[in-house]
């Protein structure tokens, strides 16, 4: 067992692993084994979930053909939604490769269920960065404000909570639908339980019970054994290039919920009058339905590094939210760096540690969508994929990055170490 160890120590030193680095971390892992084990418990019971429904709906190798054209009576694509609406305990399912990313997906949420004078309300504060331009915070062709839809925001409490006072006071006529972010985004606010976000939608609820509450679910699925469909939301959104597609889906979103609002974003994806009729699978299919079957073991991969780099980055005294020892609700792990060399540092770690692409160095840039420039580190199979080993942050205060993902716990160890490595080398951190 020694010599096993020492082999191991030697593999990461060829890989760039220094004996000091690898060290620090295995002390780290000792400690988190119950951690570990909550995990893999948490990963079994949601991997039963996915087994059932596909059982339940019947999912069969003819499921896997290639569908061209209108894609009318295609059997895969009907049952997948099937599928994910039987996981999700929802009525209704839009699972869809020409749904592009996270940010389609929410957009076309949103667009499909408001109409010109509906406001739309945020009671967890800003929104992901993307959505500003879909929202028309900042102004943006296309966006809801062209359209008539107002917003309204309200913040969280200092401590990340929810301001229920300001949010009822917030709620008035015109609401017609309130968005809940569950993850942090590019904020170091905690990410919510779905305990949490069944007390806001009911709070919301109590308030306007015909208020239509969404759930932006991305980076959360998985996380535990409930999901926030499964606590009074009425739609619940994500990509499929984050959990639910297990690393395997090339592309794709889907959104879940009620079959009135369901067949709204379908009349919008497509056409009014077509719908969910139409819509090709295009031969993605076995990938969709292998993703969903491997993503609550992909998703246990890259919590236990999340659990991880929080503990390695706490103990050197950098903020890190949540904390090595809070409750997981999503994968993503933020760490507050101080510094833009510390982003900067951090991120070539863990492209360093890439299968693909390990060899190209990121730097800052432009990126659409953002305000400030970005930093975004992925040797991925998927480019941009962030349930694969990925880690990203704006270049501006307080220079905070954000790991995710990893297709394997191995895999993402040892892009934390990596990153440790390039912030050991460049004289940031000492251990």
């Amino acid at each position: 067992m020694l010599e096993e160890k020492q082999t191991v120590a030697a593999i990461y030193e060829t890989l760039g692993i220094s004996r000091e680095v690898y060290a620090f971390g295995s002390e780290i892992e000792k400690t988190l084994q119950e951690r570990f084990e909550e995990i893999d418990q948490t990963a079994e019971y949601n991997q039963l979930k996915v087994v059932q429904a596909m059982q339940e709906c019947r999912v069969s190798e003819g499921c896997f053909n290639y569908v061209s054209g209108y894609g009318y009576n295609d059997q895969g694509r009907d049952t997948l939604e099937e599928v994910y609406a039987h996981t999700f305990h929802t009525e209704a399912a839009l699972v869809r490769p020409q749904i592009t990313c996270g940010t389609h997906a929410l957009a076309l949420t949103l667009s499909a269920n408001l109409r010109p004078g509906d406001e739309l309300l945020s009671p967890v504060g800003k929104p992901y960065d993307t959505l500003e331009e879909v929202i028309g915070i900042r102004p943006s062709k296309g966006s809801l404000a062209e359209y008539g839809v107002t917003y309204r925001q309200v913040d969280l409490l200092s401590d990340g909570t929810f301001d229920y006072p300001a949010i009822k006071a917030a709620i008035n006529e015109k609401t017609k639908l309130v968005t809940i972010q569950r993850s942090k985004g590019y904020q170091t606010r905690p990410s919510f339980s779905v305990k949490q976000i069944g007390e806001l939608i009911a709070f919301v609820k109590g308030i306007k019970p015909d208020v239509i509450c969404m759930v932006d679910n991305c980076y959360g699925e998985f996380v535990e054994r409930m999901e926030p469909s499964d606590v009074g939301a009425d739609l619940m959104v994500g990509s499929l290039i984050k959990n639910p597609g297990g690393g395997l889906a090339p592309i794709g979103g889907y959104v879940v919920g009620k079959q009135e609002y369901i067949d709204q974003c379908a009349y919008r994806l497509t056409s009014p009058g077509l719908g969910k009729e139409v819509g090709a699978s295009l031969g993605v299919m076995k990938d969709f339905y292998q993703g969903f079957f491997l993503a609550p073991t992909v998703v246990k991969g890259a919590l236990k590094g999340a659990v991880f780099a929080a503990n390695i980055y706490e103990k050197l005294g950098f903020s890190v939210v949540p904390n090595g020892s809070e409750s997981r609700h999503d994968i993503i792990q933020a760490v507050t760096l101080g510094t833009p060399e510390g982003v900067i540092a951090f991120c070539q770690g863990i492209q360093a540690a890439a299968p693909v692409d390990s060899y190209v160095t990121p730097e800052p840039w432009a990126m659409p969508g953002y305000d400030s420039d970005v930093i975004m580190a992925a040797g991925a199979f998927v480019q941009g994929s962030s349930i694969e080993l990925s880690a990203d942050g704006p270049i501006k205060p307080p220079y905070a990055v954000y790991f995710q993902g990893g297709l394997t716990w191995e895999h993402a160890k040892f892009g934390i170490l990596m990153s440790l490595q390039k912030m050991v080398d460049k004289g940031l951190v000492t251990l």
